[in-house]
Protein backbone atom coordinates (compact mmCIF):
# COMPACT_ATOMS: atom_id res chain seq x y z
CA UNK A 1 0.00 0.00 0.00
CA UNK A 2 1.78 3.31 -1.08
CA UNK A 3 -0.06 6.88 -0.07
CA UNK A 4 0.47 10.44 -0.62
CA UNK A 5 -1.36 13.65 0.64
CA UNK A 6 -1.75 16.96 -1.05
CA UNK A 7 -1.29 19.98 1.24
CA UNK A 8 -2.20 23.87 1.10
CA UNK A 9 -1.44 26.12 3.52
CA UNK A 10 -0.12 23.97 6.02
CA UNK A 11 -3.46 22.10 5.60
CA UNK A 12 -4.07 18.28 4.18
CA UNK A 13 -6.50 18.68 1.14
CA UNK A 14 -6.21 15.39 -0.40
CA UNK A 15 -4.92 12.03 -0.56
CA UNK A 16 -4.23 8.88 -2.56
CA UNK A 17 -4.19 5.38 -2.10
CA UNK A 18 -2.37 3.11 -4.66
CA UNK A 19 -0.97 -0.79 -4.41
CA UNK A 20 1.67 -2.40 -6.92
CA UNK A 21 0.30 -5.86 -8.05
CA UNK A 22 1.20 -8.60 -10.59
CA UNK A 23 -1.45 -9.63 -13.59
CA UNK A 24 -2.09 -12.65 -15.39
CA UNK A 25 -2.58 -10.46 -18.20
CA UNK A 26 1.20 -8.40 -17.75
CA UNK A 27 4.33 -9.49 -16.79
CA UNK A 28 5.28 -6.09 -15.71
CA UNK A 29 3.32 -4.84 -12.19
CA UNK A 30 0.18 -3.19 -12.65
CA UNK A 31 -1.26 -0.04 -10.39
CA UNK A 32 -4.58 0.17 -8.66
CA UNK A 33 -5.72 3.55 -7.72
CA UNK A 34 -7.69 2.54 -4.79
CA UNK A 35 -8.53 5.71 -2.91
CA UNK A 36 -9.05 9.30 -3.93
CA UNK A 37 -10.16 11.93 -1.40
CA UNK A 38 -9.89 16.10 -2.15
CA UNK A 39 -11.76 18.38 0.65
CA UNK A 40 -14.96 19.50 -1.45
CA UNK A 41 -13.53 23.62 -1.04
CA UNK A 42 -10.62 22.87 -3.13
CA UNK A 43 -12.85 20.44 -5.89
CA UNK A 44 -11.89 21.68 -9.46
CA UNK A 45 -8.70 23.27 -8.40
CA UNK A 46 -5.80 20.54 -9.40
CA UNK A 47 -5.85 18.92 -6.15
CA UNK A 48 -7.16 15.59 -7.91
CA UNK A 49 -5.64 15.99 -10.88
CA UNK A 50 -2.09 16.64 -9.07
CA UNK A 51 -2.30 13.18 -7.22
CA UNK A 52 -2.90 11.19 -9.97
CA UNK A 53 -0.44 12.65 -11.84
CA UNK A 54 1.62 11.81 -8.76
CA UNK A 55 0.33 8.00 -9.25
CA UNK A 56 1.35 7.96 -12.59
CA UNK A 57 4.92 8.88 -11.66
CA UNK A 58 5.69 6.62 -9.57
CA UNK A 59 3.82 3.79 -11.60
CA UNK A 60 6.89 4.94 -14.01
CA UNK A 61 9.15 4.65 -12.12
CA UNK A 62 8.18 1.12 -10.54
CA UNK A 63 7.96 0.20 -14.91
CA UNK A 64 3.90 -0.68 -14.13
CA UNK A 65 2.32 -1.28 -17.11
CA UNK A 66 -0.83 0.61 -16.41
CA UNK A 67 -3.02 2.41 -13.25
CA UNK A 68 -6.55 1.46 -13.24
CA UNK A 69 -9.37 2.58 -10.57
CA UNK A 70 -12.81 2.22 -10.17
CA UNK A 71 -15.40 4.86 -9.69
CA UNK A 72 -19.47 4.55 -9.29
CA UNK A 73 -21.59 5.72 -12.50
CA UNK A 74 -23.20 8.47 -10.65
CA UNK A 75 -19.81 10.02 -9.48
CA UNK A 76 -20.13 12.76 -11.96
CA UNK A 77 -17.84 15.40 -10.39
CA UNK A 78 -14.93 12.65 -10.07
CA UNK A 79 -15.77 11.62 -13.68
CA UNK A 80 -15.18 14.90 -15.08
CA UNK A 81 -11.68 14.95 -14.17
CA UNK A 82 -11.43 11.28 -14.87
CA UNK A 83 -12.11 11.64 -18.55
CA UNK A 84 -9.53 14.37 -18.61
CA UNK A 85 -6.85 12.20 -17.20
CA UNK A 86 -7.65 8.89 -18.20
CA UNK A 87 -9.45 6.09 -20.75
CA UNK A 88 -12.86 4.67 -19.89
CA UNK A 89 -12.21 0.95 -20.12
CA UNK A 90 -15.97 0.20 -20.11
CA UNK A 91 -16.05 -2.43 -18.13
CA UNK A 92 -19.13 -3.38 -15.86
CA UNK A 93 -17.80 -4.61 -12.31
CA UNK A 94 -19.98 -7.54 -10.89
CA UNK A 95 -19.44 -8.48 -7.23
CA UNK A 96 -20.83 -10.74 -4.73
CA UNK A 97 -20.37 -9.81 -0.97
CA UNK A 98 -19.22 -13.23 1.19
Amino acid sequence: MNAAIAEHAGRIVGLVHFILHRSTISIAPTCYLQDLFTLEDVRGKGVGRALIEHVYEFARRAACARVYWLTHESNATARALYDKVADNSGFIVYRKMI
